[in-house]
């Protein structure tokens, strides 16, 4: 094939090369994979509405989030075991990321500690996922690393306190290779299993649900950090869990469903983003994820209350494809495909993508407000 042009390019060169266990990782979605479908459907059905003769001059893609200026909207999702897909790993997605201006939420399985990357010669704007352990003092050590690191940012992941059901993994044997090592969580405590009672439950009678978060755990979380640190959820589908988590005293919020590998049938982002932006009605940010891969894809999720988006497994993709350089090929492509969509669109800044660039039949689907002719 030629040089690769687009995120797609990416995905089928990932495919070509990967063992086909590491795939079935990368590339299902949980049980049937309907959501992980729908993530990438719903964005691909929503029609754009272009305008013409707008001013465009001084175009920029600038955007503050949580104090932090960042050159443009995309992100970097947080995905474990980057050395699955690039010996480099993590280091790679860093330079990257450092070479775009791009954020990059580095996962709690990672396998380059944070400090490593925070002391590259360039790194990049590094935020920090948290997943809560089953002992509240692992969690608020855990960030409490990451902070003194560097962590610009905490991104508490709320949709997993279980895996979901992965069959395409299960029939093609996926294992984490014993090289790897989730270098963060080391020296925390596990939960407290027991064994389950003959023709028991392996889930609910092992005790392994006594230490899922609750949302006492986040307002203790936000309680004890301190009060200049950025503090997001990630994995929010639902409006009455983005206004609880207003009252929690989070600071922006992630529309997620696991990029579709962890509950299926659920809907997808697409879908469920603009409740979640009625409900929280601007107080506070909103980032989405789950099948983005166009420039296009972006502008519609900003168009639905996004202030920007996360990247996952197309980051992995460019990894597998040429490592570092590829990854920011694939960023300054997604940013530049979102430049053009946004002058075809008439808008000049990230200010003035709103509904009115959602053709209105869709806009009327979706419950927003149809722009008056």
């Amino acid at each position: 094939m030629t040089d690769p042009l687009c995120a797609q390019d990416y995905a089928d060169l990932a495919g070509k090369r990967l063992e086909p266990a590491i795939r079935s990782w990368l590339d299902s979605g949980g049980a049937d994979a309907h959501t992980a479908r729908a993530n990438l459907d719903a964005w691909r059905a929503l029609r754009l509405r272009s305008h013409v003769l707008r001013p465009l001059s001084d175009a920029h893609t600038r955007l503050t989030l949580c104090g932090q200026t960042l050159a443009h909207p995309i992100l970097i999702a947080p995905t474990a075991w980057h050395g699955l897909v690039h010996p480099d790993g993590e280091t790679a997605t860093a330079l990257a990321a450092a070479a775009t201006g791009t954020s990059y939420i580095l996962s709690a399985q990672s396998g380059t500690a944070i400090e490593t990357l925070s002391a590259l010669p360039q790194p990049p704007l590094l935020w920090f996922q948290l997943y809560a352990q089953a002992c509240r003092e692992d969690t608020l050590a855990l960030a409490s690393r990451a902070l003194q690191a560097g962590a610009r940012a905490l991104v508490l992941t709320v949709d997993a306190p279980v895996n979901g059901v992965r069959n395409a993994e299960q029939r093609s044997g996926f294992r984490v290779p014993d090289t790897l090592r989730a270098v963060h969580l080391e020296g925390l405590s596990p939960p407290a299993a027991r064994p389950a009672a003959p023709g028991g439950s392996p889930l609910f009678d092992s005790g392994l649900l006594d230490a899922a978060p609750t949302w006492d755990d986040v307002t203790w979380l936000r309680h004890h950090l301190p009060d200049d640190t950025p503090l997001w959820l990630k994995g929010v589908l639902d409006a009455q869990d983005a206004r609880r988590a207003l009252g929690c005293g989070i600071d922006g919020l992630i529309v997620s469903n696991h990029g579709g590998r962890c509950l299926d049938t659920l809907p997808s982002t697409c879908e469920a983003l603009p409740a979640v932006a009625r409900a929280v009605a601007n107080r506070i940010p909103l980032l989405v994820d789950g099948g983005i891969r166009r420039g296009t894809d972006i502008l519609k999720a900003l168009a639905l209350g996004a202030r920007g988006v996360l990247i996952g497994r197309p980051v992995l993709h460019a990894l597998t494809a040429g490592g570092a350089p590829a990854l920011a090929h694939l960023i300054q492509v997604l940013r530049g495909e979102l430049e053009v969509a946004m002058a075809l669109t008439g808008c000049r800044t990230l200010a003035d993508i709103s509904a009115d660039v959602l053709w209105p039949p869709d806009a009327r689907g979706l419950g927003l407000e149809v722009p008056k002719e």
